[in-house]
């Protein structure tokens, strides 16, 4: 795949760039492990201090970097200015929390005499240049929200994002070189997906965070396995979004449209699979697809569009491959399920709503990435567990009940690293982030992100 801009409302190629050769990319290496090696040893008060310069720029840049996101993959610009803003937000988090969540352990007094030991704690050290391969769809964020509790912690950044956001990757790397942080300290490789694997091996790269695609996150983490190195992985999802009797069921129709629409529907934490009880399944499904069909479509650099292109031809392809194959093996088009009219230029797709979804649907398993909902009718909870638990993916999940038996057996029975009761999955820099099954392993955010790339380093004081 080519580095470029590509404007999906229209498939103009706007601007190309070369992938870095191997002495720039030895370069950028050599950059990134010399400057760890002093920039570790910075007070966590000075990197709150360049933290927040970054986000006080950040703030500044708002509408242009929207609409550099939004030109490169399609989101609405709304939605891109918004997305620069939390952005901002995780930074000054980190910046003012990091110093207290990396505090050093102690140990209890009992079990530190036990050891013969006066004195034992942990301590959260940094472990050095870690490598993040990140995804289109949310370009970034997917950086920030490993970029801020990393630089906090002391290690340096590179990242290879994808090759369809190359304008938005070199912001960044401008945005911390703007704030102060020393050159080396975070930096955009420009290089496509072939080049990874050499880059991981190199044993100046201590670890590798990865967003994307469950194929990229086995390869990545297949290298990192034979190089033993740690690895933080966040895949796919096809989250479920269950609501019973007892729910506010206009409220959970309303966010319903929300959670499955953001971002023209292409996020791994989008509710996907809209499992409701057959008591209220009509009303549901009633409001629900009244509420798709009159979502906006249209540029995505216009103010009022809810819906703008999918980021890729193939993205679409693949979409309509899935629709395709659920409505021949016998599925309902409630609304949408095709191209809608009138925007030929570009990569679009009418959001849709599908029912009568059996398991020998691929779509019934596989991942829909764009405006596509799936509605099954559930007989009462153990069944609504079951859907929601059989797929391969386990990122997050949404309940919608005012029962506390409910809520309470749901979070116990759910494979899903998120539960999120009576509202949509969403992410913020202080709840810890990230799935089970093959929706990957680790954990972005919260104290628990910014710890997964640090060395716990005992440290024993004899009496």
């Amino acid at each position: 795949m080519p580095i470029a801009t590509v404007n999906p409302a229209n498939g103009e190629t706007l601007k190309t760039y070369d992938a870095l050769g191997a002495e720039e990319i030895e370069r950028r290496l050599a950059a990134a492990e010399a400057t760890f090696r002093t920039y570790r040893t910075t007070s966590f008060a000075e990197r709150a201090r360049l933290m927040h310069r970054a986000a006080g720029l950040l703030d500044e840049d708002l509408e242009d970097i929207g609409r550099v996101m939004t030109t490169e993959m399609g989101k609405p610009v709304k939605q891109a200015r918004a997305e620069a803003a939390k952005c901002a937000k995780a930074m000054r988090w980190y910046a003012d929390h990091a110093e207290d969540l990396l505090a050093d352990e102690l140990a209890a007094p009992a079990d530190a005499a036990d050891s013969g030991a006066s004195r034992v704690l942990a301590r959260y050290r940094p472990i050095g240049p870690v490598l993040a391969v990140m995804p289109w769809n949310f370009p970034l964020w997917q950086v920030v929200r490993f970029a801020a509790p990393a630089l906090m912690a002391g290690n340096v950044g590179l990242l290879k994002h994808a090759s369809n956001v190359p304008q938005t990757a070199l912001y960044l790397e401008d945005l911390f070189r703007r704030a102060g942080f020393p050159e080396g300290c975070f930096q955009t490789l420009l290089i496509g997906s072939g080049a990874v694997e050499g880059v991981l091996r190199d044993p100046r790269v201590k670890a590798a965070t990865l967003t994307g695609s469950e194929p990229a996150g086995r390869a990545v983490a297949s290298v990192a396995g034979d190089e033993v190195k740690k690895t933080v992985l966040e895949l796919g999802g096809s989250d479920p979004y269950v609501v019973m009797p007892s729910a506010d069921v206009e409220r959970a129709a309303t966010v319903a449209v929300t959670a499955r629409a953001q971002n023209n529907g292409q996020s791994c934490i989008a509710a996907k699979r809209f499992i409701v009880h057959a008591d209220v399944f009509d009303a549901f499904a009633e409001r629900f697809t009244a509420g798709m069909r009159a979502l906006k479509i249209g540029d995505p650099l216009e103010e009022d569009t809810e819906i703008g292109p999918l980021s890729t031809e193939q993205g679409r392809t693949d979409l309509e491959e899935l629709v395709d194959d659920a409505v021949e093996k016998g599925a309902t088009v409630l609304c949408g399920g095709g191209r809608p009219e009138g925007l030929d230029g570009g990569w679009y797709y009418a959001p849709t709503v599908l029912t009568g979804i059996t398991p020998g649907m691929r779509i019934h398993l596989e991942e829909t990435f764009g405006p596509v909902a799936t509605l099954y009718r559930a007989a009462g909870l153990d069944e609504a567990v079951a859907l929601a638990n059989d797929t391969p993916f386990g990122l997050s999940s949404n309940l919608w009940t005012r029962d506390a038996a409910e809520v309470e057996r749901f979070v116990r029975d759910s494979e899903a690293g998120g539960v999120f009761v009576n509202g949509m999955t969403a992410s913020h820099p202080a709840f810890p982030f990230g799935g089970e099954k093959r929706s990957g392993y680790g954990r972005e955010l919260s104290g628990h992100g910014i710890r997964e790339f640090c060395n716990i380093t005992t440290v024993w004081h004899g009496a």
